[in-house]
């Protein structure tokens, strides 16, 4: 994936909230989310790389501490407010507890206009396809996105 410069998206797009489904809410990652977004990703590595779309993602194999975690959120957090990527954390309804993650960015292949991924925690593997389907729609109703890439599930 490149560096954006750019925003993603037109500066008159309204940016989508989020997302609310029966099984999980998506909302901006922010710094409230960091110790459950930590736990959720540090306790699911394995099942991350093995998810479609992550392969090859050096992130996951650095050892990072909470307050790593904590300046790699800031990060998105500004690119949020750039409009130059978006990263939304997927809650648990009831809990509000980090259980994936959904990233919105500049694709860098050919023929594709945002590079989009997504992941469950590891115990909550159940929910990658709920979540990729509602993604799919989300994108295709709320985006502007003509042609996302985003791994099949």
């Amino acid at each position: 994936m490149t560096e954006p410069t750019a925003p993603l998206v037109p500066g008159d797009f309204a940016v989508p909230p989020g997302l609310a489904a029966e099984q999980f809410v998506l909302e901006p990652l922010d710094f409230r989310h960091n110790e459950s977004d930590y736990a959720a990703w540090t306790s699911s590595v394995a099942h991350i790389k093995a998810t479609p779309g992550f392969g090859g993602r050096t992130w996951l194999d650095l050892d990072l501490s909470l307050a790593d975690n904590a300046a790699d959120i800031g990060t998105h957090v500004a690119q949020f407010a750039d409009r130059t990527r978006f990263a939304y954390t997927v809650l648990d309804p009831g809990s509000a507890e980090v259980i994936g993650c959904v990233y919105i960015g500049s694709s860098d292949r050919d023929g594709y206009d945002a590079d989009v991924r997504s992941w469950t925690r590891a115990d909550r593997a159940h929910l990658d396809r709920p979540l990729y389907d509602a993604v799919s729609r989300w994108l295709s109703d709320a985006w502007p996105f003509r042609r996302p890439d985003y791994a099949a599930r």
